[in-house]
């Protein structure tokens, strides 16, 4: 690991300046405080402020950002505007990513900086991403898998310079909960996003609600199952998650797991853009 972390130092140093994009994860995290350990004031994070974002995650990302000293730009954003991406096609990362970095390298443009990165690891590489697509377009590099470091690895440096990430569960966009092809809309992000926080706060911090409207379909670990369906707690999430508008509560049997939305995709449709990454999201 501390080749991999001399050379993720060394990208980094010859950049000079570069423009960060900071969800507050564990990758942006670490990647954003190694930016500022090489570059100092030449390292700008940047931030969307949007309603498929769990507001935790942008909580921390500010707070994170206070404590390192960056410049941190935070900017509104709002996926649902942009055509096409509320249908929920299979490229919807695609589409979701070009808006950001096009964001990104505006921003970078008023600020004079030429180099913009971001938190893609070397296991997001064998992962389902057609936003990598969008990244390979606006010139976003990605220091992290270049160094060749993966997420447990990724996790493993941040505890050991005790970043408050370091054990933070993955977290990706809420879009992510609904079915290829379902509608995202407003009120159904807040579901997700409402349905998930009474999970975290009766001590599921590792989760998804898949919104499968009018039914939610709960993940959890799978050593986790057991203590999700006793009779206190199965009884206070249905009643929660029918006060969000969630006719029928269900668990997943297979228990957690990222991307199970992926497991309808047989193959890639035609829908994505023409060389898009064929690897799972």
């Amino acid at each position: 690991m501390d080749e991999k972390l001399t050379a993720l130092r060394q990208t980094l140093g010859s950049m000079r300046r570069a423009l960060v994009a900071f969800s507050g994860g564990v990758d942006s995290s670490f990647l954003l405080r190694v930016a500022v350990e090489e570059l100092g004031a030449g390292a700008v994070a940047l931030t969307t402020r949007s309603p498929t974002a769990a507001e935790d995650d942008e909580a921390m990302a500010l707070a994170l950002a206070e404590t390192l000293g960056v410049r941190h730009l935070v900017i509104d954003a709002n996926e649902l505007e942009i055509p096409g991406y509320a249908a929920n096609p299979v490229d919807r990362c695609y589409l979701c990513k070009g808006s950001l970095y096009d964001i990104c390298r505006a921003e970078a443009k008023k600020l004079g900086i030429t180099e913009i990165v971001d938190g893609v690891n070397l296991d997001d590489l064998g992962d389902y991403r057609p936003g990598l697509r969008a990244a390979e377009e606006q010139g976003v590099r990605h220091p992290l898998a270049e160094a060749g470091l993966t997420k447990a690895e990724i996790r493993a440096l941040s505890r050991q310079i005790g970043l408050p990430t370091a054990d933070k569960p993955s977290s990706p966009c809420l879009s992510s909960r609904f079915p290829y092809g379902t509608q995202i809309t407003l009120d159904g992000l807040r579901q997700v996003a409402g349905a998930e926080h009474v999970l975290h706060r009766l001590g599921f911090p590792e989760c998804r609600v898949r919104n499968h409207h009018p039914v939610a379909r709960i993940e959890v670990p799978v050593g986790q199952l057991a203590r999700l369906t006793e009779p206190a707690i199965r009884a206070e999430l249905v009643q929660a998650f029918k006060a969000l508008g969630f006719l029928y509560v269900t668990v997943d049997l297979q228990g957690f797991r990222s991307g199970s939305l992926n497991e309808s995709l047989a193959t890639v449709p035609a829908t994505t853009p023409p060389n898009a990454d064929p690897r799972a999201s």
